[in-house]
């Protein structure tokens, strides 16, 4: 078993802000699901995925608090951990904390992680965006809570986009495309048209979801915004990716903070 691959965040966060972004080096699981899947419900063999989870529970100060993701809005507010294992599922698709150590977690094989903070370093927050959660609003939840929470503005929040499927590999039809029209027209913005390029094939469009998220994100007030450059689909060797291999296991991003001295 080989050391595991760690990727972290290139952003301006505060020092007591500690996150990364793991891949599919080390671990113990077995073809499709090599090496380190740390999705529970990929349909890998549990033991397996529990034993890659204690490797990572090496390296936090606390074991996560991991959610059943369905694609949908919902933002928890969490302490603590939660293996997130038969009687300890809690759906929703974002979490929050102010309470320090408290390591929250996404796990993704395309879908975008988005990780946030302020610039106090007194909170965070991760969500679970793929196209249907990003366009119903996953994201403006989630920076919604975090500024009613903390009692700040937008400008003072800290944004950062984990690998994710890029838009060469992610065509979509035209009902996507629509979907997110219709909700910029309600939300009072629209995507500029880089966000969506014509596919080689009639009525498919090839959707770039970091630039989405980044776009939804600066329309909030939070303008600083960085990564969404890491591409699941062609780096098959780093990344799982639902759409380049079915099935197949799922990476994590996880943020925790500690205290302030």
């Amino acid at each position: 078993m080989s050391a595991l691959e760690l990727i972290r965040p290139n952003w301006p966060a505060p020092e007591n802000i500690h996150a990364f972004t793991t891949t599919r080096t080390g671990g113990f699981s077995k073809p499709p699901f090599d090496l380190l899947n740390l999705g529970a419900y990929a349909g890998d063999v549990l033991s397996s995925v529990i034993q890659n989870r204690q490797l990572l529970d090496a390296l936090l100060p606390q074991r996560p608090y991991w959610i059943k993701q369905v694609h949908g809005t919902r933002v928890l507010t969490v302490q603590g951990s939660n293996p997130g294992i038969h009687e300890n599922e809690v759906e929703a698709d974002a979490s929050f904390t102010q309470t320090p150590h408290t390591v929250l977690s996404i796990l993704s094989a395309d879908c975008m992680s988005v990780l946030f903070t302020n610039q106090a370093g007194t909170a965070i927050a991760a969500a679970h965006a793929g196209w249907r959660g990003l366009c119903d609003g996953v994201l403006e939840n989630t920076v919604t809570l975090f500024l009613q929470e903390q009692a700040e503005v937008a400008n003072q929040l800290i944004a950062w986009i984990g690998p994710s499927i890029s838009a060469p590999h992610y065509e979509v039809g035209s009902e996507v495309r629509d979907a997110f029209l219709r909700e910029g027209e309600q939300r009072g913005h629209a995507l500029s048209e880089f966000c969506f390029e014509k596919s080689v094939n009639a009525q498919h469009y090839m959707a770039d979801l970091p630039r989405i998220a980044k776009e939804r994100l600066n329309a909030m007030g939070v303008e600083a915004v960085y990564g969404g450059d890491l591409c699941t689909y062609s780096n098959p060797e780093r990344f799982y990716s639902y759409r380049l291999q079915n099935p197949t296991g799922r990476f994590a991003s996880l943020i925790w903070f500690n205290p302030r001295p």
